[in-house]
């Protein structure tokens, strides 16, 4: 169990190099011109990187990660985000809480990848992004076998019960935004 989630120096992860890679302004930039938030919950926070970037721009932020060393860092980049410990699996939330639901680098890592994004559309109004790695090998990032192909992306965005998923290729990462229609 978790054999594949993030067990690095967190330090890196805030690297220069790394940010630049991440594109955050871009990715941020774009969800909000998909989904016209003002509430979002961060899955897998890690050190608040997307939170913060969402919170500089007024949103009222969200997180959660499954390691809660991360969150302590989270917490001090982000002080007005709400975070708590928690699995990508069971998202600690009512049902349509939040305006969008961003998950980083998570859906790869999940231990149970559909459980992760039909968790997310639960607690969403308006959708679901999706950040992940290129299905490409290459130096950066996971080994490709710890890749998801788009095409399984799609499939389990279909399966979450998600109608519209747009891949947006970013210079060094896929972004998946995913609608569906509210129940009224």
């Amino acid at each position: 169990m978790h054999e594949r989630r993030f067990h690095g120096n967190i330090e890196r992860l805030r690297s220069p190099e790394r940010l630049e890679r991440l594109e955050v302004d871009r990715v941020v930039e774009l969800c909000l011109g998909i989904f016209p938030a003002r509430s979002m919950l961060d899955v897998g926070a890690g050190t608040g990187i997307f939170a913060e970037a969402f919170a500089k721009l007024g949103l009222k932020v969200s997180g959660i990660d499954a390691n809660p060393e991360m969150l302590e860092s989270a917490r001090v980049f982000v002080p007005e985000g709400r975070f708590q410990t928690a699995p990508a699996e069971a998202i600690p939330f009512r049902d349509a809480s939040f305006d969008l639901v961003f998950l980083g680098h998570v859906l790869h890592e999940a231990d149970d990848p559909l459980a992760a994004l039909r968790e997310a559309r639960r607690v969403a109004r308006q959708g679901v992004a999706v950040l992940e790695w290129p299905y490409i090998e290459e130096a950066h990032g996971p080994q490709l076998a710890h890749r998801l192909k788009p095409e399984t992306v799609h499939a389990l965005a279909e399966q979450s019960g998600f109608e519209h998923i747009d891949l947006h290729i970013l210079t060094h990462m896929s972004l998946y935004c995913m609608k569906f229609t509210p129940l009224l």
